[in-house]
């Protein structure tokens, strides 16, 4: 039976688009029929567009007569009305020519989606050959050079089902972007050959300023320049007919480079340039033809928040994109890409197999792997020193909401685990670019990070700290930490971390977060929310205690008294919620409307967008955090769990047909989620909290994860496939999962999920790991990644294994609950038997065991 998570037919194609691309390099969407779509490789989301005529398509010649001719593209799907407005184009004018829908293609395909490898089969019955495409961009944990390669790469595999010799045409057609001064120039580097799409017009610091590579590694190769230039339809006719045509393909070129300003003109006659790799093929036999389009525009331009630069000709803020600076050009990509294609394919090939090894439902790991496309579309972007930067999201044609923001960023688990190096550079440029003098932190940076404490709009108005994000930006501190075990990097950094932490109480806080000291947030603490939340409550108190306890456990480490006024803040703050917040079935918020700091609304006779009395998704959301960083229960247990137990039974509606949703509408009809906020008593406020009615992935995917953590299993795997539901390739994009705008960071919460259903333990600071399974337990098998390794861990037959498949990493202490009333008969490292003290279910090493690739430690029960 197909995997229907990873498998996609007919109307299941309809709204792919499959990001390839690197991290922060911007990417071209694989659409589910093959088209070429979301050309985002402009320092900018570009949703719904294309670039000209640009395609593959394959001929199959035998004995000189042409056998077949097709676009690789799959049927265009309804509807056939046209797309978008426009004169001449558009709805009432049926589909774009640009999408190649009316020539011939194939009727029979499937796409398999495993990111980061996405396949496209392609087989017509009575064709005389099934081409097979696979597509990717490298992503290799723990590798942030190589995963931010900006390119595409396409691997077709012909197999020839004939008799007779075949002989095969694979053919790239590749548009030139650029408006003015566009020039096609081939080159032949032996190896691989191409041409690079360039323009002579624009100057090396405008922000048009670039180039594309199409490029392929064949060694029969044939070319045109240019397809023919004309008026009308002409450039497509003479393409088909130049196409259909037995034999090799004869050159066209223009010595003069193209000028095209209006735009209808600009997407219809840009110059296309053709490379085709030609094989022979005997019967039965494969052969394989890669091409890599690879790009470079290296200047990215502040166009969303330019500060003081409104008048025409005033030079919007500009920097250079990262992968610029590693790669002269767009060709020179491509060059490094074949250098090292068996590498980078063998090395992601190895992530994704231990990732879709792992012993977890097939929804899940759709939901993991799904959500780490975010990192390789235009909502990431690297600042000249490799810096990772982020929007929330992207607009059709911009980001949406700018700054790594804070309290959004906080859900995001992936690049903690896979790319430390880049996590920690968020928190550095946090602590240096967005931190005033008192400690506040503004939770939207601004580009070029500078301008974030200088810039003049501070000036005027109440700048605004988010409670949630500050405090949240504490636990992340502690959790890089720990992954990365350097407390050399947590000395240098804890200075602004403890100014941070202490703002909550310093007589400068405007916001009276915790004026009186007591633990507990009673002020006015804007959240994620996009609104303030007054007065005593669970989700952002709990924040705060996750910080109070994870900063008094870095400054004993770095010997600062200071811990102990945490600890003793965070005890009497826990004891207070504990005692008040909890109404026997959830966590609430307690308001004083007396109160005279308040903005009551004179008319409601309340505060607006609170709460109250409601069942908040996020009301344990400290707790969450403290699960994935290691800090134990922060919460009382049995509370927690009680509170989560509501959060499913209040907040899951197994039919949003009949919720009335006055709010974003992101599950509709028969589908299910969690909702941000319900009133179970009936007592919900006037005008309640924003958002309250909506299906938020990364909020559902959090509490989620939280109800496995509490051994509600079954209730969370089912808040997992009801979102996966909801995205399943005809009502919604698989690797777009939205909120405020596509591709949403708040998603990537979502690789939580292999942390608590692999119960995973880490702590590099003191070389521990540990792995605790609550599903599979007999046969598992889990994908685990750190900051100087990644690899397997394995329990089968009396053994637990722990493999390393890449880099290396140090251990003196492993702990799993699998050993529970089991004897342990032998401990080998790398094959040899090692000396050891079990204490319950840990395993101390009498010394510090270095495991390097393919070596293992298995404990033998």
């Amino acid at each position: 039976m197909t995997n229907k998570y990873f498998n996609y037919d007919s109307y299941r194609t309809k709204e792919i688009s499959f990001p390839l691309g690197g991290i922060g390099s911007g990417s071209i969407g694989l659409a589910g029929n093959g088209r070429l779509i979301d050309w985002e490789i402009f320092n900018r989301p570009n949703k719904m567009s294309h670039n000209g005529f640009s395609f593959f398509a394959i001929k199959v010649e035998s004995k000189g007569e042409v056998k077949l001719a097709k676009v690789l593209h799959g049927d265009q799907l309804p509807s056939f009305m046209g797309e978008g407005r426009g004169k001449y184009e558009g709805y009432g004018y049926g589909p774009r020519r640009e999408n190649m829908s009316g020539f011939p293609h194939f009727s029979n395909t499937s796409f398999k989606g495993e990111f980061p490898f996405a396949e496209i089969v392609y087989d017509d019955e009575g064709d005389p050959v099934d081409v097979k495409l696979t597509a990717f961009n490298p992503l290799i944990p723990l590798n942030d050079k190589d995963s931010s390669l900006p390119a595409a790469i396409f691997t077709f595999e012909v197999c020839n089902r004939t008799l007779e010799h075949l002989d095969i045409s694979l053919v790239g057609n590749v548009s030139n972007p650029f408006k003015r001064g566009a020039v096609n120039t081939y080159f032949d580097q032996n190896s691989y050959k191409g041409f690079k799409l360039h323009s002579n017009f624009y100057k090396d610091d405008d922000p048009e300023y670039g180039d594309i590579t199409l490029s392929t590694d064949g060694e029969n190769i044939s070319y045109q320049s240019y397809w023919y230039r004309g008026g009308w339809f002409d450039n497509l006719t003479v393409f088909w007919k130049d196409f259909t045509t037995p034999g090799m393909f004869q050159e066209r070129f223009y010595p003069s480079d193209r000028n095209l300003d209006d735009e209808m003109a600009h997407q219809k006659r840009r110059d296309v340039c053709l490379l085709s790799n030609h094989k022979s093929l005997a019967p039965g036999e494969k052969g394989k033809f890669t091409f890599v389009i690879s790009w470079n525009i290296p200047n990215y331009v502040n166009y969303w928040n330019p500060g003081g630069c409104h008048e025409a000709g005033c030079a919007l803020p500009s920097w250079k994109n990262y992968y610029s600076l590693l790669f002269a050009d767009s060709t020179e990509t491509s060059r490094y890409i074949f250098a090292n294609y068996e590498r980078l394919c063998t090395e992601t090939s190895l992530f994704k197999q231990l990732l879709f090894q792992s012993s977890i439902p097939d929804y899940v790991l759709d939901a993991i792997s799904a959500n780490i496309s975010i990192l390789k579309s235009p909502t990431v972007l690297r600042l000249p020193d490799g810096t990772l930067y982020g929007f929330e999201g992207c607009h059709t044609d911009e980001g949406s909401c700018e700054g790594s923001c804070t309290h959004v960023w906080n859900y995001e688990q992936v690049t903690p685990f896979l790319f430390p190096v880049l996590a920690r550079s968020m928190r550095d440029i946090d602590y240096t670019s967005a931190q005033f003098p008192n400690g506040e932190m503004a939770f939207r940076l601004m580009l070029p990070p500078e301008r974030t404490t200088t810039d003049e709009s501070h000036k005027t108005g109440k700048k605004r700290a988010a409670a949630d994000g500050q405090m949240g930006g504490i636990m992340k501190v502690y959790r890089e930490w720990k992954i990365s075990g350097d407390t050399e990097w947590l000395k240098r950094i804890w200075p602004e971390v403890k100014k941070a932490l202490e703002y909550a109480w310093d007589s400068t806080n405007e916001d009276w977060w915790d004026r009186d000291e007591d633990g507990v947030m009673e002020g006015e603490q804007h959240h994620t929310l996009d609104v303030e939340i007054y007065g005593p409550n669970s989700y952002i108190t709990g924040m705060y205690h996750g910080a109070l306890l994870a900063a008094s456990l870095m400054a004993e480490a770095l010997g600062d008294e200071s811990g102990v006024k945490y600890r003793e803040m965070y005890e009497k703050g826990r004891k207070w919620m504990d005692e008040n917040l909890f109404n026997g079935e959830y966590f609430h918020q307690k308001i004083d409307l007396q109160d005279t700091r308040f903005p009551i609304d004179p008319e409601l006779g309340e505060i607006k967008y609170q709460i109250g009395e409601g069942c908040h998704i996020d009301q344990v959301l400290g707790q969450w955090h403290a699960h994935v960083i290691g800090l134990g229960y922060i919460f009382d247990r049995q509370k927690v769990r009680k509170a989560v137990e509501s959060i499913y039974k209040y907040n899951f509606i197994t039919c949003l047909r009949d919720y009335p949703n006055a709010c974003r509408i992101y599950g509709l009809n028969d589908e299910q989620g969690l909702l941000i906020s319900t009133w179970p008593k009936g007592n919900s406020p006037k005008v309640p909290v924003p958002y309250a009615d909506e299906c938020m992935n990364g909020f559902e995917y959090q509490s989620a994860c939280q109800m496995i953590y509490e051994g509600l299993i079954d209730e969370g795997l089912e808040c997992v496939k009801a979102v996966r539901h909801r995205y399943d390739g005809e009502r919604r994009n698989p690797w777009n999962e939205f909120e405020c705008g596509s591709n949403y960071v708040r998603s990537m919460a979502s690789y939580s999920l292999l942390l608590a259903l692999s119960g995973f333990e880490y702590d590099m600071t003191e070389r521990y790991i540990g792995f605790n399974p609550v599903v599979s337990r007999e046969k598992f098998a889990a994908f685990w990644s750190l900051n100087e390794g990644w690899g397997q861990f394995t329990h089968h037959k009396g053994k637990l294994e722990l493999a390393v498949k890449y880099g290396r990493i140090g251990l003196s202490k492993f702990r799993s609950d699998l050993l529970d009333g089991k004897e342990v008969s032998s401990v080998t490292a790398a094959g040899k038997t090692i000396s050891y003290v079990r204490e319950g279910n840990v395993i101390y090493l009498d010394e510090v065991i270095n495991l390097k690739v393919n070596e293992t430690i298995t404990i033998t029960t």
